[in-house]
């Protein structure tokens, strides 16, 4: 039995893209099914979709200063991971004494448990202990983070959860990747649209909040949850660390041209979105031209940041130059 070709093998940027938006416009259609989706076209469906579940959670994790809390959760859901995948174990059939794979169900339910555990414990310290809030965080994100490396290395290393869970792996991804990464970013949607005002009001003014009986601590909870799940949609694709590039990149590139909360989200989509195109774009290109085989994640982290970097290079060079007339027309 023959395996389909690629279209896009031998295709050079120019040419992915007339090809992309081609096959793009067929499945809107209905001319092509999901099944006859080619492997860059997964690729960007889930990186995208992961880009837009990212942009929901990350743009309040950038507003309320939880960028650090979001960081500890990345690492740490690794221990989940890790702890899910040996208890396992005992339950694998006698063929198959190792299990290779995890259900994605068992999963999530360990990034939840995880990510709701980082929190907790953050908490504990700073408002038991009395530790800064950053102190607590690098206390608690270094040490399971750690503690999960340690099992990663003794217990799995004959398999390739290691890798996986910190590289993610673009070039396996599956058309059935797309559902659960759908789901995610429908949960996401649906829990912030639901929330929009009390995730608005506790973000900017928690003291008015709190006046308003509306807790600060229950919301940043749910947040937590949220980012857990986002991260373990994210899993295959681009494993819990790069995951952090979609979290922060596009909401501090979308902050530098808008300030009202609704675009922020709209514009963080759209770049996380853009680049994820790009990125996959560029992949196939360098393989193509230079037979470069590079790692498509790790692109992805790259685009991201030079994007923002140019926006903030461009916007620095504009209030610049603006300073300077406004200078020259006051002498």
């Amino acid at each position: 039995m023959m395996l389909a070709v690629n279209p896009y093998f031998n295709k050079n940027l120019f040419s992915f893209f007339l090809l992309f938006f081609q096959r793009l416009g067929e499945l809107l259609i209905g001319k092509i099914g999901f099944a006859d989706l080619a492997s860059d076209e997964v690729q960007i469906l889930v990186l995208a979709l992961v880009a837009i579940a990212s942009a929901l959670v990350g743009t309040f994790l950038v507003l309320k200063k939880m960028t650090m809390l979001a960081n500890s959760l990345s690492h740490t859901i690794l221990l989940g991971i890790v702890i899910a995948y040996l208890l396992l174990i005992p339950f694998t059939p006698q063929s198959e004494p190792v299990p290779h794979s995890i259900s994605i169900q068992v999963l999530l339910i360990a990034s939840l448990v995880t990510g709701l555990l980082t929190t907790l414990l953050t908490q504990m310290l700073t408002d038991f202990l009395k530790l800064q809030e950053d102190a607590s965080t690098g206390l608690v994100f270094t040490t399971l983070f750690a503690l999960g490396i340690v099992l990663v290395t003794v217990f799995t290393r004959n398999t390739h959860l290691g890798t996986e869970a910190i590289m993610g792996n673009v070039d396996a991804l599956h058309v059935h990747d797309l559902k659960l990464i759908l789901g995610i970013a429908l949960f996401d949607f649906a829990v912030i649209a639901l929330f929009f005002k009390q995730f608005k009001v506790t973000t900017f003014d928690a003291s008015f909040a709190s006046s308003q009986g509306v807790s600060s601590s229950l919301f940043n909870y749910l947040l937590m949850v949220l980012t857990s799940a986002t991260v373990i949609g994210a899993f295959r694709a681009v494993g819990v660390l790069l995951v952090l590039a979609f979290l922060v990149g596009p909401v501090l590139t979308a902050r530098l041209f808008t300030h009202r909360l609704k675009k922020l989200l709209v514009i963080a989509a759209a770049i996380g979105v853009g680049a994820s195109l790009l990125s996959v774009a560029l992949a196939r290109h360098l393989l193509t031209v230079y037979h470069l085989p590079l790692s498509t994640s790790g692109l992805v982290a790259t685009v991201i940041g030079s994007i923002y970097f140019l926006c903030l290079g461009f916007f620095s060079l504009s209030n610049l130059c603006r300073r300077k007339k406004f200078r020259s027309q006051k002498h």
